[in-house]
């Protein structure tokens, strides 16, 4: 009986303009009790329509598709539901459609070489506030965020925001890939204090997602890009 009432059911809209993907999406999500797809949609704008009209926790969504591209329904789907979570899923390992979904706003980015099972953990991952992203594409934004950081140093140098060392601490281990569990663990301090935390750096630092603040972490050098262990 618990399980039931402790896990509220996730409302996903899966966007694809591939038909059978869809639909293995749609039976695999169909047997997760707490998974319901609420809607489909083939390209952007009948995602960006449909979205506005079913208010999901998640959307589903493919970076090459017809119409209006994933991308921009992205970007488009974050200005009118900020609280929606947006997973980029796609075949895509180009690092100018990682950079323009984060940018865009999405929460995640995997390729479709996950398996279909995967999918759901990855749901479930991103409505409770976590960022994935496909280690191949990781790695690779890595050595961008380097290559940014350097192009940092070499222009003017502007204070950063003042974070508290507690706060600090947090961003650092966030850009380690940590969830809150992970962060609180570590920190020896509860999941909501964690939270707190994420909360007040976006605050201070103007931005919008983690994602942002772990590539805005890097760029001034607050964290070592290279460094991803303890």
């Amino acid at each position: 009986m618990s399980d039931s009432s402790d896990h509220e059911v996730v409302r996903v809209l899966i966007a694809d303009d591939q038909a059978l993907f869809r639909r293995g999406l749609f039976v695999v999500l169909g047997t997760e009790d707490d998974i319901e797809v609420v809607a489909e949609a083939e390209d952007g704008e009948e995602a960006i329509a449909k979205a506005e009209e079913l208010a999901p926790d998640a959307v589903l969504m493919d970076v090459r598709m017809p119409r209006v591209n994933g991308i921009e329904a992205a970007r488009r789907i974050r200005e009118i539901l900020p609280s929606t979570k947006i997973l980029m899923l796609t075949v895509s390992d180009e690092e100018d459609d990682l950079y323009e979904a984060i940018k865009a706003g999405a929460n995640g980015y995997l390729l479709k070489e996950i398996s279909v099972e995967e999918v759901a953990n990855a749901i479930h991952a991103v409505v409770q506030g976590q960022s994935l992203i496909s280690p191949s594409m990781a790695s690779k934004l890595l050595n961008e965020f380097n290559s940014l950081a350097r192009q940092a140093a070499e222009k003017e140098e502007l204070p950063a925001p003042v974070l508290t060392a507690r706060e600090l601490e947090v961003l650092k281990l966030v850009a380690r890939g940590m969830s809150n569990k992970d962060v609180a663990d570590q920190l020896f301090i509860s999941e909501n204090t964690v939270k707190n935390h994420v909360r007040n750096i976006l605050e201070k630092l103007h931005l919008h997602s983690r994602m942002e603040a772990v590539m805005y972490a890097v760029r001034k050098r607050l964290v070592d890009p290279h460094h991803t262990d303890s």
